[in-house]
């Protein structure tokens, strides 16, 4: 029988401590190995991607922009190198956010959370931040030591934490203004906003990026990575027991104990450990966590923690890679005796490549193959159709025609329907009457109206399909669309 429970005997909720942890600050230990050497690599492309490119030139003749990479929101245009988009070209968009997105699935296969770790803007930025706090205030001990100081500040100690933040105001500066010329003439621009005949917009965005890259990379840092960000719930679900994470291997580092202890123990013919729980694997960990614990959602995979164990085993003289990119099937393998197994070609790895080769394909392929000239039309609908005095009836069309190449063309338009069709541009007058021809002008969209007939004698009796041809006179190349010719 279940007992009755006064609701005055409950526990209070004081008894489970507080519902969030307070955040403990982390201080980052430098550190020189393979991986930093790696990351260091990354930070210093990716950056300078970033800043440097909206500063790169691309001749695309004349009246057109000059800068490679342009987002150009007044005329509805990006840019990119040797290839313009257009807003009914966003698809290609679509198709790069699916490659972007089976390509994160790949690498998190293939080696867990590396982009979290090498490739991420907020790791990328907060990494740069940390070298700059390094740079000033000095390594871990130092900055620990100044933190934890309880005496009254020095004037030394003020001047650090002002130039620290003025460092760090300055590279979020940069970066926002670094966004805002991919959306004009990065020349152009620079010089408006120094001499503040910027516009608005562009100092507003400025503002936000500033801010937002100062708080995020500056004091919210692993933050970020443990709280805000979905992608480590994510990949949880995506991994599986053949992807290459950074592990320790406990099979050859437990039972921890001191370099002097271990020579000891195995003196006496006892097992003893290759870690010496020296902590620097946690010293240098810019998520402040103990990787010995196993997998933790925390972890970006930096690799840093690596480099940390290697020169410690060296120094000591035992085997580097008591943490690496391994997996507990190979720790159970060795433990068994057995040589390590890494499959990374396997189904999933596979799956995701040929994905991301099929989307890219049909990319490329359309890209390559897509048409400069575009037509489309539309059908008036009142009238739908119009009798005139000699029994012939009219439809009339607004028609769309797209120039996307960068000179102007002289086009034909001709419509294939019912017999013996005449065809009329309103308010242009045409050398050839009955096969109108136009200039359309480089790199814009043309409307016209148009007016098609059928003499009496080919009246149909019903709607039937129409096509339209536009032809470039000079080039031959034809765009087609198809609409519907009806009587009254």
């Amino acid at each position: 029988m279940n007992k009755t429970v006064n609701p005055n005997e409950l526990t209070s909720d004081d008894d489970y401590g507080p519902l969030y942890a307070a955040r403990k600050k982390v201080y980052p230990q430098s550190i020189s190995g393979t991986f930093r050497r790696i990351k260091w690599g990354l930070m210093a492309f990716c950056l300078g991607v970033y800043y440097l490119l909206p500063f790169v030139r691309w001749n695309r003749g004349l009246g057109a922009p000059s800068q490679a990479v342009l987002i150009d929101l007044p005329n509805s245009r990006f840019y990119f190198f040797f290839i313009e988009l257009w807003p009914q070209e966003v698809y290609y968009f679509t198709g790069l956010l699916i490659v972007a997105a089976v390509a994160l699935f790949l690498m998190n296969s293939v080696g867990g959370r590396i982009w979290c770790g090498y490739l991420c803007p907020q790791t990328v930025w907060t990494d740069l931040f940390y070298a700059v706090e390094r740079l000033v205030e000095g390594d871990r001990r130092e900055r620990m030591k100044k933190d934890k100081s309880s005496g009254p500040m020095r004037l030394e100690r003020i001047s650090e934490i002002v130039l620290k933040h003025s460092i760090w105001l300055l590279i979020a500066w940069w970066t926002g203004g670094a966004w805002v010329l991919y959306f004009n003439d990065a020349p152009t621009l620079v010089k408006e906003l120094v001499t503040f005949q910027g516009p608005m917009i562009a100092y507003v965005w400025i503002g936000i990026l500033t801010a937002t890259t100062y708080v995020l990379a500056g004091f919210m840092r692993e933050q970020v990575c443990t709280y805000m960000c979905p992608w480590p719930r994510i990949q949880a679900a995506l991994t599986d027991e053949w992807a290459l994470n950074v592990t320790y291997r406990y099979d050859r580092g437990e039972k921890r104990t001191s370099v002097k202890k271990a020579i000891e123990l195995r003196a006496y013919g006892e097992h003893a450990g290759d870690c010496v729980d020296c902590y620097q694997c946690v010293a240098v960990c810019p998520t402040g966590i103990d990787i010995r614990n196993g997998p933790q959602l925390e972890c970006i995979q930096c690799g840093l923690c690596i480099d940390a164990c290697d020169n410690v085993m060296t120094k000591i003289g035992r085997p580097k890679r008591l943490i690496g990119y391994d997996n507990d099937i190979n720790i159970q393998r060795r433990q068994e005796g057995k040589a390590p197994v890494y499959r990374i070609v396997r189904a999933r790895t596979v799956a995701y490549s040929a994905i991301i080769a099929a989307v890219g394909g049909i990319m490329i392929y359309t890209l390559a193959t897509r048409s400069l000239l575009d037509v489309n039309v539309l059908h008036d609908r009142n009238p739908v159709a119009v009798r005139l005095s000699d029994g012939s009836v009219r439809n009339a069309y607004t028609v769309r025609l797209l120039n996307k190449s960068g000179y102007d063309r002289v086009i034909a338009i001709d419509a294939n329907g019912p017999a013996n069709l005449t065809t009329h541009v309103v308010g242009i007058d045409s050398v050839t009457p009955d096969r109108p021809m136009i200039v359309i002008p480089r790199d814009s969209t043309s409307e016209l109206r148009l007016l098609v007939t059928a003499p009496a004698e080919s009246n149909p009796e019903k709607s039937v399909p129409v096509r339209f041809h536009v032809t470039d006179i000079g080039l031959g190349e034809v765009a087609t669309a198809t609409d519907n010719f009806v009587s009254p």
